[in-house]
């Protein structure tokens, strides 16, 4: 190409010699797939299997249309309507190799903040077979603790008292159900992607309190009716850097304005359960199975937690990246004997994996010098994220007389972190976090009550009363004020 090119079906043309592009005719693709949450692991993992299955299969009806439902979605809407939908997916290996291609599986798009009824017609229309989320941790609406519906959520009581005016997801969905209910269609199945043990159990338990709020014969439909299959996502996606859309630019001449970043490796494990039919993506690499939970738990509690460790404690130390915690020798031991000696011996069995060469590819993906995965991304979030990935772990030990060190010094970082937010060489951490002000606010009540920070049952339950876990982190915490030095902290807890 002499000139740049813009990114959109138009342009395809131009782009093929350079780049691949969709096999498919898109134009011919339906709807079967409403997808709630168009962020970058989404059209890494999902959306890349289903551009896989569309280029293998002549099925025309498993196109996806996204949706976003918050006002923060505005920006990516207005990207995906200039580009058709398409986006670039770029594999970058620890080689330095980057193989990039154009994804033409999501074909719509939709935002919910503006246009509710055309959710609202898509999802509940007779093409669409399964509405998939990718909301994180926080999208769920509970508390981690109890497990029970937060019924306080404004948008919720805004919902219930409105029920033809949804906000949250769980308005969309029971007002989209509603509708297929009264026209005596087939319900969609509700597939939860996100990073929460026993997804689809969360997403069915958590709709069904509230529709019960609302419709008792239509939460006995959902209950009889649609189906929630669990299931495991494993693909790390990194948050685009204009340095992407540079490469692109100079290497294909090519302008996407939000390309997607991620590495190699690629997993999903689903349950095997569907409402309405289902693709067929164990043609394109995905596993079916009867149960999801031992695998889920495997990957929550060593690859989520593990990032959480390093980038807690990476923070501390003043490292910006994975791959920089993982160059650093007490960091790499410190992951390690974190995964075996804590993590490993509260896993389920994982029939037909080994945990030693599981381990052994996280220290090479966690590794990977051209993903540079940011620990301002790693550590935004942590309230939602340690209540799933990291405390259940620690409650788990202590109930079986396990080592639980290094999680209490991550638990112990993460109070300061929130106290001071600076590393050890007193410059600023970002954090990011939507409980951040009273994660501040319990850490600094540390200076007089030094249980404070771990006294917010919301998030860490009671393990304030556990005399064992009190003890170490109480000594821990109060090293770690006396001195920032992570490397020092952990190099003693190795020796």
């Amino acid at each position: 190409m002499k000139n740049t090119v813009a990114l959109n079906q138009k342009n395809l043309v131009q782009i093929k010699d350079y780049i691949p592009i969709p096999k498919f005719d898109r134009r011919g693709l339906k709807c079967g797939i409403v997808h709630i949450g168009i962020g970058g692991f989404h059209r890494a993992h999902q959306a890349f299997y289903t551009h896989k299955l569309l280029e293998l299969s002549n099925s025309q009806k498993w196109g996806i249309c996204g949706v976003g439902l918050r006002e923060g979605d505005i920006d990516m809407y207005k990207v995906f309507k200039r580009q058709d939908n398409l986006y670039t997916l770029m594999v970058k290996h620890p080689n330095g190799k980057i193989e990039s291609q154009i994804i033409g599986s999501i074909i719509d798009f939709k935002l919910g903040c503006n246009d509710s009824k055309s959710v609202l017609e898509q999802m509940a229309h007779p093409d669409t077979k399964i509405v998939s989320l990718t909301i994180t941790e926080g999208g769920y609406n509970f508390n981690p603790v109890t497990s029970e519906f937060n019924f306080d959520n404004p948008d919720i009581q805004h919902e219930l008292k409105n029920p033809h005016e949804p906000r949250t997801v769980y308005g969309y969905l029971t007002t989209a159900l509603r509708k297929r209910f009264n026209a005596k269609l087939s319900p969609f199945t509700i597939m939860s992607c996100d990073n929460i043990e026993h997804n689809g159990d969360v997403a069915r338990n958590m709709l069904l309190s509230f529709v019960k709020r609302q419709n008792q014969d239509l939460a006995n439909w959902i209950e009889s009716e649609v189906s929630f299959p669990n299931s495991m996502v494993d693909r790390i996606t990194p948050v685009t850097k204009k340095a992407d859309i540079a490469y692109l630019k100079k290497t294909y001449e090519i302008i996407d304005e939000w390309p997607v970043t991620c590495e190699p490796f690629i997993q999903w494990v689903i349950e095997d359960k569907f409402s309405n039919g289902r693709p067929e993506f164990e043609k394109v690499g995905a596993q079916f199975v009867p149960d999801v939970k031992p695998y889920e738990k495997m990957k929550l509690r060593l690859l989520n937690a593990g990032h959480s460790v390093l980038g807690i404690l990476g923070a501390i130390q003043g490292f910006q990246t994975i791959n920089e915690c993982m160059e650093d020798e007490i960091f790499l031991a410190c992951l390690r004997r974190f995964m075996d000696t804590e993590a490993t011996p509260v896993l389920d069995e994982v029939i037909g994996v080994d945990l030693d060469s599981y381990k052994d590819s996280l220290e090479e993906r966690f590794s990977n010098p051209n993903i540079k995965d940011s620990l301002s991304r790693i550590c935004s979030e942590s309230s939602a994220k340690l209540p799933k990935f990291l405390i259940p772990t620690i409650q788990e030990s202590l109930a079986n007389d396990g080592s639980i060190e290094i999680a209490t010094l991550v638990i112990a970082a993460w109070c300061y972190y929130s106290d001071k937010g600076i590393d050890k060489n007193g410059q600023p951490i970002e954090v990011c976090d939507a409980l951040s002000s009273e994660l501040h606010q319990a850490a600094k009540r540390t200076k007089t009550d030094p249980l404070a920070f771990i006294k917010q049952e919301s998030i860490f339950g009671d393990l304030f009363k556990n005399e064992r876990f009190v003890t170490l982190y109480g000594s821990t915490l109060q090293r770690i004020y006396e001195d920032q030095n992570i490397k020092v902290h952990i190099r003693n807890l190795l020796q």
